[in-house]
């Protein structure tokens, strides 16, 4: 009978990944292509227990269904548009990634990008091949001297600044995590988005596709660039309004465009094919022999380690431990999540420091997972490609400082966990623990004490310690529909500052926010969400 584990491959991934899957003690049954065949994949799925892939297979709540035997997914490369995280989450399956394999691929087809349309180099070729030679038709210009605007300034956006730094150019950067320090040392200016605008020659764009940078580039920002600037987009299609792009490119606002993704791929009867000052390229950024031998390597590495010993590397649903630490560690998990995800989504500046305090029976599990799971939570917040492995050295990469401290039991609780996090503006601090219950609670924040469970949906305020503003809240979420499950207050002192944080039936829409902060009776009010189990 056999009894080793068994992946199935289903994407056209290097076949040198072959070697390491089987080297490691796992059977592997290679069949590219099968992604494509929604139909047959579904039929056979059941005998696997590892999926490993690319982009063309679609992990959907259907074919988890009948993954009944499927213990992690392993995807070649950073992007999981294609997988339904959650569901897999919720059914137990590990999704694995390798964040960090295509960064110097990528960027170096940005650069090439900026080359092709500086000096007009493919209607250039198409030209002479067909029997041209117009020189004064393709009068170029120089990147020496030129800024170049860099949003998102992680491994790929990094990587591309050296380059330019490399040509002469000079570099600006945007991006919410980006420190003046880190700045300074990869040698760029840190500037905000507006500014980026109005000095840069040439956009590269090098962020995640989120809610936050969805159209990101639309027609306003647009009108704050300079006159014939040029853009490149290597990271997700979606980042650029195309049709705000489309009118800029007409009119000459943009001088010219080189796109290696569209909101719609493959991009069939897309206007901006159709201009003579668009580059396109078909996804192209993390497509080299050696990137693709690297990342498929790395994949079969981590999936036979976590089939095999139980090792988790590069996941993107749960930290890297042993299977023998994950049982007792699962609800300082959840807490650690929650607390960097509170700490993320309340805070707008770039966080310079993220101080982890380990107080009591907490300081025997493994902190240092404990706190990459704080950190990735954090981060997660403006980065959803960060998972728990990758959380410390993107940190790394944005200047982020983080310090883990443990402490023996200094107070009523038997262990807690603390994050303080500082800005150039504030610092802040929040405190949770995990009762007998195994319910993570939230127990202080910015020195106030609480006793607030975590839910889906809250609510989080401050105002001044005065009678009426239980009654204010509740009046405005009332009159919206929207149902308090729990409310809890502290305060530092009579009369003083106080904060409440409500637990909620509903998310709270911008109207009934905008009322509650027109209501004059808080000094800040912000909606929270967290991922909770339910």
């Amino acid at each position: 009978m056999n009894t080793k584990p068994k992946v199935l491959v289903s994407d056209n991934l290097s076949q040198i990944s072959l070697g390491t899957f089987e080297e490691r003690g796992v059977e592997v049954d290679y069949q590219p292509g099968l992604g494509k065949n929604k139909n047959q994949l579904l039929a056979v799925i059941h005998k696997y227990d590892g999926l490993a892939l690319r982009s063309a297979t679609k992990v959907t709540p259907e074919l988890l269904a009948k993954a009944q035997n499927l213990k992690v997914i392993g995807r070649a490369g950073i992007g999981v548009d294609n997988i339904d995280v959650k569901e897999a989450t919720r059914m137990g399956i590990v999704v694995m990634n390798t964040p960090h394999g295509n960064s110097e691929t990528t960027a170096e087809h940005a650069i090439a990008m900026l080359f092709s349309i500086a000096r007009q180099i493919p209607a250039a070729s198409l030209s002479t091949k067909q029997g041209q030679w117009e020189k004064a038709g393709f009068m170029g210009s120089e990147l020496l001297g030129k800024t170049l605007g860099v949003i998102g300034c992680g491994n790929i956006g990094s990587a591309v600044c050296r380059r330019a730094l490399g040509l002469g150019m000079k570099a600006v950067g945007y991006d919410p995590y980006l420190t003046v320090e880190k700045a300074q040392k990869i040698g760029i200016e840190k500037v905000e988005l507006d500014e980026l605008l109005r000095k840069s020659d040439y956009l590269t764009i090098h962020v995640p596709l989120t809610e936050k940078t969805k159209k990101l580039i639309d027609a306003k920002a647009l009108a704050k660039t300079r006159r014939g600037v040029g853009i490149i987009n290597c990271a997700r299609g979606g980042i650029i309004d195309e049709k705000a792009l489309y009118g800029a490119l007409k009119d000459g606002k943009v001088s010219a465009a080189a796109l290696d993704v569209f909101e719609i791929e493959p991009p069939v009867d897309n206007p901006l094919l159709e201009l003579p000052n668009v580059v396109a390229t078909p996804h192209l950024g993390a497509s080299t022999s050696e990137a693709q031998e690297k990342v498929a390597l790395q994949i079969a590495e981590q999936m036979a380690d976590y089939l095999v010993a139980g090792a988790v590397n590069n996941s993107l649903n749960m930290p890297s431990i042993t299977a023998r630490e994950a049982k007792r560690m699962k609800p300082w998990i959840s807490l650690s999540n929650h607390l960097g995800s509170f700490v993320g989504q309340m805070t707008n500046d770039p966080i310079k420091r993220l101080d982890v305090l380990f107080d009591g029976n907490i300081t025997d599990l493994n902190t240092r997972a404990l706190s990459s799971v704080a950190v990735a939570g954090l981060l997660k917040v403006n980065n959803p490609d960060v998972n728990m492995v990758s959380a410390e050295q993107t940190a790394k990469d944005l200047g982020l400082v983080i310090s883990n401290t443990t402490q023996t039991k200094s107070g009523v609780f038997e262990s807690y966990l603390k994050l303080t996090v500082e800005t150039e503006n504030f610092k802040r601090s929040i405190v949770g623990t995990v009762f007998s219950d195994g319910k993570p609670r939230i127990i202080q924040i910015k020195g106030i004490y609480v006793d607030a469970d975590i839910s889906r949906f809250m609510l989080y305020s401050t105002n001044k310690d005065v009678p009426g503003i239980i009654g204010g809240m509740g009046t405005i979420l009332g009159k919206h529909d929207v149902n308090i499950a729990s409310f809890n207050l502290g305060r530092s002192a009579v009369g003083e500052d106080a904060i409440a944080l409500l637990s909620l039936d509903s998310a709270v829409g911008e109207e009934v926010l905008q009322e509650l902060k027109n209501s004059n009776l808080f000094y800040h009010v912000r909606p929270l969400e967290f991922d909770v189990e339910t």
